[in-house]
């Protein structure tokens, strides 16, 4: 007991005896650090990879990113920092004082007081070289590389954009977010193009189904959002969903994001497709707002005399649908009015001996059902349209496509 009293009086002691030691850095971000509306020396940690290095007789100059910002940060050392380890590529921390730039290019630079190499870089082996434009095709090879690419980080940050933009107009709008199963025992779609999903041989059950019915990676989300349109008036679902299309075609992906939303209550194509063109407006609008630079750039070099293109409706009234088209990408929605008649579906589904299986489907129909309609957007497509990026496999992270699965 008295010798933890002791060691607490001398614990106090300790800690409010003053330090000599430098008041610490604050960490920033890149984007933070450019953004800083103080520049009075304040002492700043910043961390990320080298886009570029000069160095002059007196004075070596860094440009720092992080992945924050398209723009680098500038910083100013003293040629003493310089070494071979400073290379392009290279990840660094550096400590110093965040202050105004004498050069019209930049309001701040970074004045090191110390620079530590984290991860070496060998330009020499490394594929992304220092002043060197590669295309989008050649970038396709390095899935694990091409982020460190100006226009593949501008595409990622806008993607990023986007997903917040979209969560964004559903919440504003009183949606509820249901998480969709991947695995699934339906076929939404009806086209037969899925992925099976068995247990790998190892632990492969003799002679039946792990899950007892044949099961299916994701084509849709609509069918159990239909679901929950039973319980709630608006719902909607963002995630991966997959198609086994044997193609390599620029518009075509096996793994890709779909947005879709279901509301109860509807009876017009004309209130489906305000959902519609609201989303796609509110998304546009809040990205061309917090990514002009981003979206410049793809503008610029990624697709150059591309803007953003306005999309063509056409309506299939004899089966109350709408399809939004964009030239150049294709369906970029697609959305239609429920058959909410409980003897039309039943005798549908007994004419393709799909009763049993979709019994549940009838039985939304016979509790409670409510006129309601839906519709999907393809994610990579919408980016597509917003960017006027020609191929889909270079607005998505890991495209995945017949015959490519890196990484």
């Amino acid at each position: 007991m008295f010798a933890a009293r002791r060691l607490l009086r001398a614990w106090r002691c300790c800690s409010s005896a003053p330090s000599p030691r430098l008041k610490p850095s604050a960490k920033l971000s890149v984007r933070d650090a450019l953004g800083a509306q103080s520049t009075n020396g304040e002492r700043v940690q910043v961390q990320g990879w080298i886009r570029s290095v000069r160095s002059q007789k007196e004075v070596l100059f860094l440009h720092v990113n992080d992945g924050s910002s398209l723009e680098n940060l500038q910083v100013v050392a003293d040629s003493s920092f310089d070494s071979r380890e400073l290379a392009f590529g290279s990840s660094v921390e550096v400590q110093g004082q965040l202050v105004k730039s004498p050069s019209k290019r930049q309001n701040v630079e970074l004045k090191a007081e110390k620079i530590e190499v984290v991860g070496n870089c060998d330009a020499k082996t490394f594929p992304l070289k220092y002043k060197e434009r590669h295309s989008l095709e050649y970038l396709r090879q390095y899935p694990h590389l091409r982020c460190r690419t100006n226009a593949l980080g501008s595409v990622l940050r806008v993607r990023s954009e986007a997903t917040a933009a979209i969560h964004s107009f559903f919440k504003d709008n009183g949606f509820v977010h249901i998480h969709t199963p991947v695995i699934t025992s339906n076929d939404c779609e009806g086209a037969g193009e899925l992925f099976q999903v068995e247990p790998s041989s190892k632990i492969k059950l003799p002679e039946e189904n792990f899950f007892n019915v044949p099961a299916f990676l994701t084509v849709s989300g609509q069918l159990h959002l239909e679901v929950m349109s039973g319980a709630f008036t608006q719902v909607f679902t963002f995630g991966p969903t997959f198609r086994a299309e044997n193609s390599q075609s620029r518009r075509h992906l096996a793994e890709f994001y779909m947005v879709e939303a279901e509301i109860s209550f509807v009876e017009s194509l004309q209130d489906l497709m305000q959902v519609m063109e609201g989303l796609f407006k509110s998304a546009t609008t809040m990205v061309l707002s917090n990514c002009p630079e981003d979206v410049e750039l793809c503008h610029k070099f990624i697709a150059p005399g591309q803007k953003i293109r306005t999309y063509a409706k056409k309506q299939l009234f004899n089966v109350a649908a709408v399809d939004l088209l964009v030239p150049g990408v294709g369906e970029l929605f697609g959305g239609s009015l429920r058959e909410e008649r409980y003897h039309f579906l039943e005798q549908r589904l007994t004419r393709l001996g799909l009763t049993e299986a979709y019994q549940w489907y009838l039985d939304l129909r016979r509790f409670g059902s409510v006129p309601h309609g839906g519709f999907g957007m393809g994610f990579e497509r919408y980016l597509q349209c917003i960017l006027g990026i020609d191929n889909i496999k270079d607005v998505i992270p890991f495209p995945r496509f017949t015959h490519s699965c890196l990484l």
